[in-house]
């Protein structure tokens, strides 16, 4: 219960006294800006997607040569394999 200028007992609910005291701790929106933190730098973010995309590709290749096609995993890697594809997909008729 709190006293205002006219002498005269003003009543307030519990409610009412908790949300002027949070508007009165509460920092003005203009003064509260947002900092954010990166954990990981933006830079960083695009070599780990790029070595990503990498790794995920030579994964790939192995799984669909060695997996798929029945072949050797090791095979994938030698420039003779890689020829004879070129050779199959850009063959003149």
């Amino acid at each position: 219960m709190s006293i205002n200028n006219n002498n005269q007992a003003e009543v307030r609910t519990r409610e009412q006294i908790e949300k002027a005291k949070k508007k009165q701790q509460e920092p003005t929106k203009e003064k509260r800006k947002r900092v954010r933190v990166r954990l990981i730098p933006i830079w960083l973010r695009i070599i780990i997607v790029a070595l990503l995309i990498v790794v995920s590709a030579i994964a790939g290749a192995m799984v669909g040569y060695g997996v798929l096609g029945k072949g050797k995993v090791t095979e994938v890697f030698q420039k003779s394999t890689w020829t004879h594809i070129y050779d199959l997909i850009y063959k003149e008729k």
